[in-house]
């Protein structure tokens, strides 16, 4: 059987719908996205999920006293649904070590800079693009990486440059890049259900198939 992949999402979702494009189209050879899980019950991306016949679920914060219960409750839905890849598509939330340790280098999130730069708190959607700018940097684009502990430091999968134009304002270098995060997302994802990925300390090689 293929593997068993869930994803997260907190908004819009378009990561997630890269995903399940790749998915519907073969792309992700044998695996298959079989749940879909928000931390925000209007979210977008339970509605393309449910669209394309994607088990969803959301799990309200409030209801959970601590982060690492809400984790756990998560975890205890993984394992239920065997999943074997976690991919974070715009979740908003910090994962816990609870989580992170019980799943790990099976975590996966997509960031809108070439890290290590533009990484870390604070560090999403356009303050990234906004940072990037007033920087004077001349190059970004966009990261897939594992998730470890830290915030935007595990190990990193793929990347892919995008130029920072004279005349770029946040919103037309957020455009820019999510072309290619949609681009780089779901071919992380295939690398890792075709066992093609493997880590030695902070390094992804990719190994080429015969």
């Amino acid at each position: 059987m293929g593997k068993q992949i869930a994803v997260m999402a907190s908004g819009g979702g378009s990561n997630l719908q890269a995903l399940l494009d790749a998915w519907r189209s073969g792309k992700l050879g044998s695996a298959k996205i079989s749940l879909v899980v928000s931390d925000k019950p209007d979210a977008k991306a339970l509605q393309r999920a449910i669209t394309c016949d994607v088990a969803t679920r959301f799990f309200d914060p409030a209801k959970y006293p601590e982060r690492g219960a809400y984790d756990r409750a998560l975890i205890d839905v993984f394992k239920e649904k065997k999943i074997d890849l976690i991919c974070l598509a715009g979740y908003m939330r910090i994962l816990t070590s609870v989580i992170v340790e019980q799943f790990p280098m099976k975590i996966m999130n997509i960031h809108p800079s070439l890290l290590p730069a533009f990484g870390g708190a604070g560090m999403y959607g356009r303050h990234v693009h906004r940072a990037v700018i007033a920087s004077g940097a001349k190059y970004s684009g966009c990261t897939v990486h594992f998730v470890d502990e830290g915030t935007d430091t595990g190990p990193i999968i793929l990347q892919h440059v995008v130029p920072v134009l004279d005349h770029d304002t946040p919103e037309k270098l957020a455009e820019r890049v999510l072309i290619e995060e949609h681009r780089i997302y779901p071919r992380a994802v295939s690398l890792f259900c075709e066992g093609c990925l493997a880590i030695e300390e902070k390094r992804v090689k990719i190994i080429e198939k015969a």
